[in-house]
């Protein structure tokens, strides 16, 4: 006989365990959490690492030391979900019911959609500060370089905090620019987009560190193959299909990310999602055709940049929600597609971006322009807000 739980989350990263510490003080009592992995991480802080200003062991913590007190703890993955039948089938071979499902397992990095990419990364010149394992070796790799060429690639698509793709290559320039040999570094900035960002003012902000550090930035332009043994990034421009071959000495990149596989094969999606991303009111976060099934954070098909910021504001939305469906009253919580992204644009400055899901700037005290440079900015992403994610966020505080 399957477990059964009133409520199931899938995934214990920075959604599912905010979320079940959340519906802990609200008084759900009997919460679950399937996550397999023994280890917890902060990722903002992986940003950080690959540009030399945190160290990893500040970014990880045991998966136990998180877990809300009261709620079960499922070490196990999932890997299907039955609607009819309300239950999660397991990697284990056994089965969970629930009452209520929020499904929060993350993205999944789509390696091979870039040919050679994966065996770029795990080669001497290549790294991804978006793996917690390789963003101690982005540092070695940035750190080390005097002369040549470093490229930072972002994939085009849903990925997790877009803007990261970006901070390691402005704390490198800043570290490079100290050590003397800026100017004999080409610096290489792949970019899907039209822009270097997306919002306005915040691309004058990020335009004008690129012109002091003299970034190379190639907008419209995606990394599709990747030649480890040579060293050869091909880039593609997205408006004219021409392609162009940059020979590095550093490779970092972002992987294209989706959904997890399990995920696209379940009725959850929308129909001719191929990301996989679990369909959802993008304001109350409920499933639209299954009204007992929520999701929010990396994997929910909301329109919001994904980011923690984002996430904290989904938590406290679905929470309030899920708990006025179970007694059947209406859902009054709304989610307004805020996001954040701390753009670290020196080695003691950040550009704070916040702005909702139509890319319009959304600063959390009015009128206040957080998207200016800023050292106070610095205090707060790097030394606050990884205290008050341990202390307070995974603790359903904030």
């Amino acid at each position: 006989m399957a477990a059964q739980h009133e409520v199931v989350i899938i995934g214990g990263g920075n959604a599912g365990v905010s979320l079940a510490a959340r519906l802990e003080r609200y008084g759900v009592k009997d919460v679950a959490v399937i996550e397999p992995r023994d280890h917890h991480l902060y990722q903002p802080l992986f940003s950080h690492i690959a540009g030399g200003r945190a160290q990893a062991q500040e970014a990880i913590r045991s998966q136990e030391s998180v877990m809300p007190q009261g709620v079960t703890w499922i070490r196990d993955g999932a890997v299907d979900v039955d609607t009819d039948t309300n239950t999660v089938s397991l990697a284990s071979g056994s089965s969970v019911s629930y009452g209520q499902l929020v499904v929060c397992p993350g993205l999944q990095y789509d390696w091979d959609e870039v040919p050679g990419l994966a065996e770029a990364v795990h080669s001497l010149h290549g790294a991804s500060h978006y793996e917690f394992e390789l963003a101690p070796k982005a540092w070695t790799l940035l750190s080390g370089l005097t002369s040549g060429t470093a490229v930072f690639t972002m994939p085009a698509g849903p990925i997790k905090c877009g803007g990261a793709s970006q901070k390691p290559m402005y704390l490198a320039c800043d570290y490079w620019r100290e050590q003397g040999v800026l100017d004999q570094i080409r610096v290489v900035m792949v970019q899907p987009y039209p822009t270097v960002f997306g919002v306005p003012e915040i691309d004058r902000e990020l335009d004008r560190k690129i012109s002091e550090y003299g970034i190379e930035l190639r907008t419209n332009s995606e990394l599709v193959s990747v030649d480890a043994a040579g060293r050869n990034a091909t880039i593609r421009d997205i408006s004219t299909g021409a392609e162009d071959t940059i020979h590095y000495d550093v490779l970092n990149a972002v992987p294209p990310q989706s959904a997890p596989d399990w995920l696209k094969a379940t009725d959850l999606p929308a129909a001719g999602d191929t990301g996989g991303f679990v369909e959802v009111d993008r304001q109350t976060l409920r499933h639209i055709r299954f009204p007992n099934v929520w999701s929010l954070g990396d994997a929910a098909g909301t329109t919001n940049s994904k980011s923690g910021g984002a996430l904290r504001k989904q938590t406290k939305v679905l929470a309030k929600n899920l708990v006025s469906a179970r007694k059947g009253k209406p859902l009054r919580a709304k989610y307004n597609g805020y996001s954040v992204c701390p753009f670290t644009v020196s080695r003691d400055t950040v550009v704070f971006a916040e702005f909702d899901d139509r890319y319009r700037p959304m600063p959390t005290i009015p009128r206040v322009p957080t998207w200016n440079e800023s050292k106070l900015s610095w205090v707060v992403d790097r030394d606050i807000f990884p205290q008050v994610y341990w202390n307070l966020i995974l603790k359903g505080r904030a």
